[in-house]
């Protein structure tokens, strides 16, 4: 393997050969710049490539900086498109935002700046984070690169698919169902939702306030703490943000002796795909020769997360993106004659057909007579889904299931039926209704494409997720450089 192999460098080794000066970051930038050139045309991870840009900073940072660089100086990185970032477009994918400039940068990536890592650009999502495939963007739908005939899965599918295909070394993304972890799954990568509020999110253009939280994605679980390390914390612009208990650790841990796993047994349902179930049992198998001890359990009210989830977000974000209005920023629509036009023809034209459906279903529940019967129940519901884990935590340490029901699905398969797609994130959502920290690491292949596995725990039970995945990730020893099929070829028996 050759060192700058971006299929397979990693960002600890990365920064390793940057501080011992084996590598510059002009070269380091230059091998992504290279591979988005490569394979951009294929896979369409990014709504901008920041490529001049990129390549100056990091010039800067060999240069200038000195023993002045940051803990992260000259890391190639990816942000998803809707952190706002100063002077440079940010979208959501969304036509309603087209040319938007922000004044400000999102604390998260603040934090990344500050650090001296080099934005290699933005990346594609389904428009505001509205979605499980990465086909609801205004701007492109994104290819999963092995495969290129399916999705990467979504919202975060231009991050997944970015570092996937070695266009990046790692990314942020945001989790509001599963956004981070279902397209890390379906892309054979690391992908990481933290407890809520522990990331602030000012400046992460609000979808579902109460569930909404970014995390890092990267390609291997050490790299995910290291990320996670830096952008943590309380923020005095975030009400709801917190700090850990204690800092995160990147971990060394390769073995599970005595640790206590639970396994929902209604996160194996009849909708997970047999391939996804035989990837699973067998990483279970590995778990228990690695000193795991698993075990079922129940959450009683998981059945009930899915319908209660789109309730609860879409209410939220019927008044979040009640800005987009034509007023203040982004595209207003022409031709108007009057004031309530010009706000019905720019929303109008302005959302595609996804965020339509939703603005629609939260008014609704949150429309006089409505409420108590919708919104208010959902939240009860919630409340149960919370008990439900806090009581499986008195038994055990962590939970386990797979964290897609399925492996990446072709492309178009699913748009026309949105009940479908809705199904992608059954085994994510409930972590956001209860705001835990959960991850998933890729466990093997199944029809030739990857299949992850998730943990999932406790609030700010961060470090102990990320040694029990770090010690199963080691034994997996899954290779994250995937095989950029084309739609056309016939996938390995």
């Amino acid at each position: 393997m050759s060192a700058l192999d971006p299929l397979r460098l990693t960002a600890l080794e990365a920064r390793r050969l940057l501080i011992e000066g084996e590598v510059s970051a002009a070269e380091l930038t230059k091998v992504y710049l290279d591979q988005i050139e490569r394979v951009e045309g294929d896979v369409h991870a990014y709504i901008l490539v920041a490529d001049d840009d990129a390549a100056k900073y990091a010039t800067k940072i060999d240069s200038e900086m000195g023993a002045q660089r940051g803990a992260l100086a000259g890391l190639p990185t990816a942000i998803k498109d809707n952190m706002v970032t100063e002077g440079t477009v940010t979208t959501c994918a969304s036509k309603i935002l087209a040319g938007y400039q922000p004044i400000y940068t999102a604390t998260a990536v603040r934090k990344l700046f500050d650090d001296h890592v080099v934005m290699l650009g933005k990346t594609n999502l389904d428009e505001f984070a509205m979605g499980s495939s990465t086909e609801n963007s205004s701007v492109a739908v994104t290819h999963n690169p092995w495969d290129l005939g399916t999705v990467p899965g979504g919202s975060s599918g231009g991050s997944a698919a970015a570092v996937a295909a070695g266009e990046a070394l790692w990314a942020l993304g945001s989790d509001t169902g599963g956004s981070i972890r279902q397209p890390a799954a379906l892309c054979g990568i690391v992908g990481m939702k933290p407890t809520y509020g522990t990331v602030s999110r000012y400046g992460l253009i609000a979808f579902a306030s109460s569930l909404d939280q970014i995390g890092p994605l990267a390609r291997s679980v050490a790299d995910c703490a290291l990320l996670l390390q830096h952008i943590v914390g309380r923020d005095p612009r975030d009400s709801t943000s917190v700090e850990l208990p204690a800092p995160v650790q990147v971990p060394t841990a390769e073995s599970l002796e005595g640790l206590r796993l639970g396994i929902p047994r209604e996160y194996l349902g009849s909708g997970v795909e047999q391939g996804v179930r035989d990837r699973f049992e067998a990483t279970v198998a590995l778990i228990e020769k690695l000193g795991g001890r698993c075990a079922e359990t129940t959450l009683p009210h998981t059945e009930y997360a899915l319908p209660a989830y789109y309730i609860i977000a879409p209410a939220e974000a019927s008044a979040n993106l009640a800005r987009f209005d034509g007023v203040r920023y982004g595209y207003r629509a022409a031709g108007a004659d009057d004031l309530i036009e010009m706000y019905e023809r720019t929303r109008g034209e302005g959302f595609g057909a996804e965020v339509k459906r939703r603005i629609m279903i939260g008014t609704y529940a949150l429309s006089s007579g409505y409420y108590d019967a919708y919104y208010g129940q959902a939240q009860k519901v919630r409340t149960l889904v919370r008990r439900d884990f806090a009581s499986a935590f008195d038994q055990f340490d962590l939970l386990i299931s797979p964290t897609s029901p399925t492996v990446a699905f072709p492309i178009g398969s699913r748009t026309a039926d949105p009940l479908a797609m809705y199904m992608s994130d059954i085994c994510t959502i409930p972590v956001n209704l209860a705001g835990l920290p959960a991850i998933s690491i890729p466990c093997g292949l199944a029809d030739g494409l990857p299949v992850g596995f998730q943990f999932m725990g406790p609030a700010f039970s961060e470090n102990l997720i990320l040694r029990a995945a770090h010690a199963l990730e080691r034994a997996i020893g899954f290779d994250t450089a995937p095989t950029f099929r084309a739609a056309s070829e016939e996938a390995p028996s």
